[in-house]
């Protein structure tokens, strides 16, 4: 199943397979991987790929690359499909029927899908579909697959062991013949392509010579590569256009189509997303309507998820007690409580985030206002070396890095990707706010000082997380990942009533996945976190949790660290808070708890806020000075301490390279700044 973004290609596909989807990632490339199962009207099963979406064959992205690989059967991991589905917007025939000119070529049988036929009508256009498929030699259907119209013809259609062979009228332009035929040729010897697809990939290779190739995809062969060098010499020499021939000659034959299948109204109609647009992308009323909406999505996050994540943390605290009441004291007991359950506890907490964030996503996307987002968002950002598709993985950083950084799939460009993953863990994430509320308290324990200086305090960390996402995104752009400012084109399509089912449905697919991904190896590393605070063990069995931890590797590890942080103003104790936290930010404070033998681990942050008050270094200053406590806020605003963040940037990236650099540039950021803001202010007495 193909077609081009916001054709209703997920809707269709979510229709025809129900429940019966299994979902992953292309081995080699992080491009989401959709196989659903459907039946037709004799009881077989047929196995439906649904493929990323495209404007066209040349890939300028990975997940262009996947569809053009999966088509041309490059890909040994996903075998070359029987039939295609074309699924068109046909509200928008000529744009739509480019990606099918290009799959028409490759001779496969072909089902031609005129999805959005309502809103075509309501719209005033008339495509006359028995022309069109008289045209084409393909199948075409008409349909609504919102309103579930059309799907048992469509059904129908796919169960035809009949279906004709696709065929349409388009000739190779003459200068250009000599060179498709050669490589044509070499595909079919060489390649082991038949003799149509290999026409197909020569026009593609034709068309577009620098398309993007990617790991788990056969390259082409060494002797077609040369064939293909060659003609690219010899077009750069005669100062040739050939790819503008090639799309204005596919043009000129869709346009003929268009002219014998399509009526449009005249004069043309104001459509209701017009008069809508006219409002939501405004420069005054546009941005008001957006701020809105930021501020439902923000109350969300941060006030309406409160509830369920305090009832997760109810139960996995009961659970915890239930494993302590039911097994004697050993280290066996402490694993599964403080390692297992305790570890994935502090992932699981955070999925009514997640969910409301994916909520908020989806319902954005359905209703088609998530590009007009993008677009409002494109002129700041672009500042920086962005674009406007960027901004959304950002601001759901402000939950969490986690679903940021998986949203950063719909960024086309891989460079832009790239830094957005980068920075996106700088955005002041909610795992951050129980660092801040307890430094904030003992910085800040008078009850007469009023509630503005805390929230001053709070809302300048924030600001300072989001000013050092955008300053690095501008320093990666004019360095590493140096780019030409990035032009964003992109289509709005039309507004839509949200899909509830199939915004549920996403919910729950891409939650699974962050749970089973994410999951998995937070658990693994938990326990050896857990094991590295355990041992060795004390000489005195009876010892106190804070001599205990002292002799443990995470304490030895901890005197090891103090030289290094010690300039910073933090001692081993703190130490020790800044590895464990490693496993979650929040962990920070139940550390600095159980090192200063505080016994009341609940919510109440005061009784810990009193132990750190008193904490002193040897020789009897006070150690969470003001100036510290500020100085760790900032620490924690810069540095990476979040394991569960560096495995889904290695799963995104498929590689440790960039989350290695994360940790170097992030945690150097957090040192360096540090550094400054404590001796500075020493100099000055403070």
């Amino acid at each position: 199943m193909v077609g081009n973004p916001n054709c209703g290609k997920t809707t269709l596909f979510n229709a025809l397979t129900g429940l019966r989807q299994k979902v992953g990632n292309y081995p080699g490339v992080t491009v989401e991987k959709k196989i659903g199962e459907c039946y037709s009207q004799h009881g077989r099963p047929m196995k439906i790929i649904d493929l990323p979406g495209a404007y066209s064959l040349a890939a300028r992205s990975p997940d262009e690359a996947v569809l053009r690989d999966v088509l041309f059967g490059r890909r040994e991991d996903t075998p070359q499909p029987d039939r295609v589905i074309c699924v068109l917007d046909a509200t928008n025939l000529e744009r739509n029927l480019y990606l099918v000119h290009q799959i028409l070529d490759l001779g496969r049988p072909v089902i031609l899908v005129l999805n959005m036929m309502d809103l075509a009508v309501k719209a005033g256009l008339r495509i006359d579909t028995h022309q069109l498929a008289a045209a084409l030699g393909v199948v075409v259907i008409a349909c609504a697959a919102v309103k579930g119209e059309g799907l048992v013809e469509l059904k129908l259609a796919m169960s035809r062991s009949d279906l004709p062979l696709a065929r349409h009228r388009w000739d190779v332009p003459a200068p250009i013949a000599p060179a498709v035929a050669e490589l044509q040729a070499s595909l079919s010897d060489a390649d082991a392509q038949s003799p149509l697809i290999a026409r197909a990939e020569a026009l593609l290779l034709l068309t577009d010579f620098e398309s993007v190739r990617i790991a788990g995809s056969k390259p082409l062969s060494a002797r077609t590569a040369a064939v293909l060098a060659a003609w690219q010499q010899r077009c750069a020499r005669e100062e040739s256009n050939w790819s503008g021939t090639l799309i204005r000659s596919r043009y000129d034959a869709i346009n003929t189509l268009c002219r014998e299948v399509l009526r449009r109204p005249r004069p043309p109609e104001l459509s209701g997303s017009d008069r809508l647009d006219a409002v939501l992308v405004h420069s005054i009323w546009g941005w008001l309507f957006f701020g809105f909406v930021m501020a439902a999505l923000f109350f969300s996050i941060f006030s309406l998820a409160e509830y369920p994540m305090n009832w997760i943390d109810a139960h996995i605290a009961a659970l915890s007690r239930g494993v302590k009441n039911i097994l004697p004291p050993g280290d066996l007991r402490d694993l599964l409580t403080d390692g297992v359950i305790g570890g994935v506890g502090g992932i699981v907490v955070f999925l009514p985030q997640i969910l409301i964030l994916f909520f908020f996503v989806g319902l954005l996307e359905s209703t088609g206002y998530m590009a007009r987002a993008a677009f409002l968002m494109d002129r700041p950002m672009s500042k920086v070396g962005l674009h406007g598709k960027s901004f959304i993985p950002l601001l759901g950083s402000y939950a969490c890095a986690i679903p940021g950084i998986m949203a950063t799939r719909t960024i086309e460009n891989a460079k832009d990707r790239l830094v957005t993953i980068l920075i996106a863990p700088l955005m002041s994430c909610s795992a951050r706010l129980p660092v801040y509320l307890l430094m904030i308290a003992t910085l800040l324990p008078a009850a007469a000082l009023p509630a503005t200086w805390k929230a001053g305090l709070m809302l300048l960390m924030y600001l300072l997380g989001t000013l050092g996402a955008f300053g690095f995104a501008w320093l990666f752009k004019r360095t590493l990942f140096k780019s030409a400012r990035p032009l964003m084109i992109m289509e709005l399509p039309a507004y839509q009533p949200p899909r509830l089912k199939e915004i549920l449905r996403q919910m729950v697919e891409r939650s699974w996945l962050f749970l089973k991904n994410a999951g998995t190896i937070i658990l693994g590393i938990s326990i050896v976190l857990w094991f590295l605070t355990t041992y060795p063990k004390h000489p005195d069995p009876k010892a106190s949790a804070e001599a205990q931890i002292a002799v443990s590797f995470a304490g030895q590890a901890g005197h090891l660290l103090e030289p290094v942080i010690k300039p910073l103003g933090f001692d081993w104790r703190i130490g020790i808070g800044l590895v464990t936290s490693f496993a979650a930010r929040e962990v920070f404070v139940s550390s600095m708890s159980v090192i200063f033998g505080v016994q009341d681990n609940g919510e109440d942050t005061l009784p810990v806020r009193d132990a750190l008050r008193a904490a002193r270094w040897p020789n009897g200053a006070s150690l969470f000075t003001p100036l510290v406590c500020i100085t760790l806020m900032v620490y924690y605003v810069f540095a990476m301490q979040c394991m569960s963040t560096i495995a889904v940037v290695k799963r995104e990236t498929n590689s440790w390279r960039w989350p290695l650099f994360q940790i170097a540039y992030m945690t150097g950021t957090a040192w360096l700044v540090c550094f400054a803001i404590y001796q500075i202010g020493r100099a000055l007495d403070y």
